[in-house]
């Protein structure tokens, strides 16, 4: 290949940048042919440089954070099992206030709202023009009953919201009922990611410390038959949007 043995060692490392027409020498180097790979990848280092729209909120969005946001806004569709909260891609405004302020352990007011703005965008992946990203939730019920006492009608209004949203053809909304039989979601929350080929589906876990990413193909897959446990074991769609009207009316159990 002759490249410069300092210059690839930067490049394996993260620590240079590669230009689009470096693409196809460094892959030949490597032995790959498949011009798919190669194209996206040359796609890939072209955009390299661009920033997204999360950047400009600085330190406020984790480094953590800002890559799942790049990989979403990339992504073709993604797979949510949320136990205890309503997915961000589906709050309103003041719902992702009211969970923010109590889980952002040491931000800001201006910081929450800053939170707050990033969350709200996030969710034009779902309403874009070209290839809107498909998204299947599914929600555990005991989050559809969350009552906020200093805004009465807040829930009313995040509920009505996920049926607006389930309108949507690029959305599914499931809900896990309280009394369905014991499932892989039990062990919390998740997010399967996939992307076009030949990009490779990435797995994103929360908790209170941040997040982290699962990868490799074996473990995609063993999320990926978790999620299809997850499906089944939850109620069908049409008996999901009953159960979330009944529950907004305040009719449900």
């Amino acid at each position: 290949m002759g490249w410069d043995t300092t210059k690839l060692s930067k490049i394996e490392n993260a620590k240079a940048h590669i230009s689009a027409k470096e693409i196809p020498e460094l892959m030949a180097g490597y032995g790959v042919t498949d011009e798919t790979l190669i194209g996206a990848l040359a796609a890939l280092a072209k955009d390299a440089g661009k920033r997204g729209w999360w950047q400009t909120y600085g330190d406020v969005v984790a480094s953590e954070y800002s890559d799942y946001i790049s990989l979403e806004a990339d992504a073709e569709s993604t797979n949510i099992y949320a136990p205890s909260l309503i997915p961000g891609l589906l709050q309103t405004g003041a719902y992702a206030r009211e969970v923010i302020d109590a889980t952002a352990m040491i931000r800001s007011d201006a910081e929450i709202t800053a939170l707050v703005e990033v969350r709200k965008t996030r969710q034009a992946v779902l309403t874009r023009r070209e290839r809107p990203l498909k998204l299947w939730a599914v929600i555990n019920e005991s989050a559809l009953l969350h009552r906020f006492a200093g805004h009465p009608s807040l829930m009313r209004e995040q509920l009505r919201h996920l049926l607006d949203m389930a309108d949507l053809p690029n959305v599914t909304i499931q809900v896990m009922a309280v009394d369905a039989t014991p499932h892989p979601g039990m062990l919390g929350l998740f997010h399967v990611v996939r992307f076009q080929h030949p990009w490779p589906t990435v797995v994103h876990l929360e908790n209170i410390m941040g997040s982290t990413f699962a990868e490799g193909a074996d473990v995609a897959k063993v999320y990926e038959d978790a999620f299809d446990r997850i499906v089944a074991a939850a109620l069908p769609v049409d008996y999901s949007r009953e159960r979330i009207k009944a529950i907004m009316e305040g009719n449900g159990k």
